[in-house]
């Protein structure tokens, strides 16, 4: 089994291509309005930006997630959490083996957190 596909909720769908967009540094995949749905394409999963979606916590793996932060910053995005450790992977299960992972939060145009994670060498 794989993950396929994740939604989430956007009450303005141009504010939401906008804003991910920018954030994915890539265009819509698709839209279709009606009936209210923007897709992103994350590699082998696809991001579902839907009117009628729940909110969900979605987590998006970023280079540098000092730099991805300062420039959410300054574009006043809110950061809900600034960039911390919150794992170290000493084996591969989870990540690859000799690296923390650093977790930041922000809040999206839709008022939805959205997690963003960098792997760096511990």
């Amino acid at each position: 089994m794989v993950l396929i596909q994740v939604a989430q909720r956007a009450a303005d769908l141009q504010r939401a291509a906008l804003f991910y967009g920018d954030l994915l540094g890539t265009a819509p995949a698709a839209v279709y309005d009606p009936p209210g749905l923007l897709f992103f394409d994350l590699g082998n999963v696809r991001l579902l930006l839907e009117n009628n979606a729940p909110p969900a916590l979605v987590y998006l793996g970023v280079d540098d997630i000092d730099a991805t932060i300062e420039r959410l910053r300054s574009q006043g995005v809110p950061i809900v959490s600034e960039p911390q450790v919150i794992f170290r992977h000493e084996d591969a299960a989870l990540g690859p083996a000799g690296t923390d992972e650093w977790h930041a939060f922000i809040t999206d145009s839709e008022g939805n957190t959205v997690g963003l994670v960098e792997q760096r060498p511990s």
